[in-house]
Order: structure tokens, then sequence, then C-alpha cells
């Protein structure tokens, strides 16, 4: 059945998302249902995106009763039928239509049971004895009751059913006989036998009752377990992006302290050479220095040798005249 998105979204946006959701393994079922939320939420369509909220993770016989009625759709179909059938027939006492129902419904049951069971382990999630029960008895469920049936056939279980306590579910293998008048009945058995056959089917429908409450509190603190699980994902997705991006910023100031140290290297390299060759200059000017005053030395010298001559020949030319 196709509807009309919650905002004005395209016809059956969201029922196709919700198609989608419920064909994955229950693995997936959460990560994926946030996806779509959050693609619902910033497209503006926030009725559809709290219906994708709001759908529930199936355990893994749901999920496996849905992959049965997704992957075979004529067998389902005629499986639907049957239901109805054995309906109406219960609902009209018709013994011998019973009877006959009954017996494809045991067969029908088991062979369904056993190709979900394939189905599940043919896409990597084998079933446990347990699990195919759970599948079984979802089946009968489906066969009792006109609700299983339907929200069966929309493949999107949430949750394994369970048939009426009123409705034979085949367990004993035998259908139930019509009812005789009340004055057959007294001839027949003793009013206290009946009382406690009824006494005893209470207690089981009690029993079962309270074992169903019990499943379903766990299998909602498992849900919620696996919500909490979806939530603790996300935050380690958040932290890995965090320590990503963190290392790439290491890794480039690691490569600019590189670079920096090579710069580094290069400049005490030539601040090195660069010393010697003013040592080296120093030397130089300081021997040029030691020449300059050699040189003013004997300069001084030979100034005071050539006035000394001068002075002389001076001396010697008055003494000859």
């Amino acid at each position: 059945m196709r509807r009309t998105g919650g905002n004005g979204g395209g016809p059956a946006d969201v029922e196709e998302m919700l198609d989608e959701l419920y064909g994955l393994p229950p693995s997936a079922f959460v990560p994926r249902r946030e996806e779509l939320a959050a693609a619902a939420r910033s497209a503006g369509r926030a009725d559809d995106a709290r219906r994708l909220r709001a759908a529930r993770r199936p355990p893994l016989g749901a999920w496996a009763a849905n992959l049965l009625r997704r992957s075979r759709p004529q067998e389902a179909e005629r499986f639907l039928e049957l239901g109805r059938a054995l309906r109406e027939a219960y609902t009209g006492l018709d013994a011998g239509s019973m009877k006959e129902l009954s017996a494809q419904r045991r067969r029908l049951v088991t062979q369904l049971t056993r190709q979900a069971a394939g189905l599940a382990r043919d896409a990597g999630h084998p079933l446990s004895d347990a699990v195919q029960r759970d599948v079984e008895t979802t089946l009968h469920a489906v066969l009792a009751d006109a609700e299983a049936a339907d929200r069966w056939a929309t493949g999107r279980l949430e949750k394994t059913l369970t048939p009426p306590s009123e409705f034979p579910s085949g367990a004993g293998g035998t259908a139930p006989a019509v009812r005789e008048r009340p004055e057959t009945a007294e001839r027949s058995a003793p009013r206290a036998s009946k009382q406690a056959a009824s006494r005893r089917t209470d207690e089981l429908a009690e029993r079962r009752r309270e074992r169903q409450q019990r499943l379903e509190r766990a299998r909602a603190e498992a849900e919620a377990a696996e919500e909490r699980l979806g939530g603790r994902r996300t935050e380690r997705a958040e932290a890995e992006e965090v320590l990503r991006t963190a290392r790439e910023r290491e890794r480039a100031a690691g490569e600019d302290v590189t670079r920096a140290e090579r710069d580094l290297a290069r400049a005490e390299e030539q601040l090195r050479s660069a010393r010697e060759d003013m040592t080296r200059a120093e030397g130089i000017r300081q021997e040029a220095e030691d020449r300059d005053r050699s040189a003013a030395d004997a300069l001084e010298r030979a100034e005071r040798a050539a006035k000394d001559a001068a002075r002389e020949v001076e001396r010697l030319s008055r003494r000859t005249r």
C-alpha cells in the first residue's frame, strides 16, 4: 500500500524507506534507520523522520519471517489463503474441512520454516533452534489470526507473533471435533472432568501469557541495548573522525618541523662556513696589520737614517769651504 510522505515528500518515499529497513538484517537496521531519518529531516519532512525513528528493529525470528514473505511471495500468498480458509472452517466448526486443512497447515508451516531458515543462512544469519521455533510460532499466528496475517503480509514485522490460545496450534496434530449438544456432552464425560480440563487449559494459557510477557520484556531490553549500541557506534565514528583529523594535523605539523629542521641545518652550515671565512679573514687582516707595522717601523728608521745622512753631508760640506 502506497501513502504520501508526511510533509509533502514524494509518494511512497517513506513507505519505500520502511520497506528497505525491514529488508535489512537486524544488525544493519538501526544505523540505516538513523541515516534515513536524518535524510528525511534534512529534506524538511519531519513527519516522515518521526515515522522512521519510530520503526523498531525486528529480532532475528521476525526478520526471518519478513525475509520469507519478501523472498517467497507466491508461497506466502498461498499460506495467507490457507489461513483464511482455516479461520472460516474453525468459525463454522466444519470438522471435515478442519481435518483436511490442519494437515495442510502442519505440512506447510514446517516447509516454510525450513525455507526461512535456509534464506537466513544464505544471508549470513543462520537461525538457532529457538529462533526457528519463533518463526514457526509466528507462522501459526498468521494462520490463526487475521490481524497477524495482515501484519506479516506487509513484510514489516517488528516482533515475532503468538497465535491466540483458543485457536488450535497443530502441536497435537488433530483438529477439534464439532461441539456436541449439551445433553450429549453430559452423558459422554463427567462434569468434574470437564472442569479439571478447563482449569488445566486456563493454567496453560496463563503460563503461556507469562512466558510471552517475559519474552516481550527481554526483546524490549535487547532492542534498547541495540539502540544504545547504535548511539555508541555513532559516538565512536565521531571520535574516529576527530582522531583522523588530529592525526592529519600532526602529520602536517611533523612535515613542517622536518622542513624547518632541514632549513635550520642548512642555516647552521652556512653560519659555520661564514664563521670560518671570518676567522680566515681575521688572520689575513692580522697578518697585514703586522706587515704594515713592520713597514712603518722600517720607513721611520729609513727616514731617520736619511735625515742623519743629510745632516752629516751638510756638516762635512761646511768644513770643506
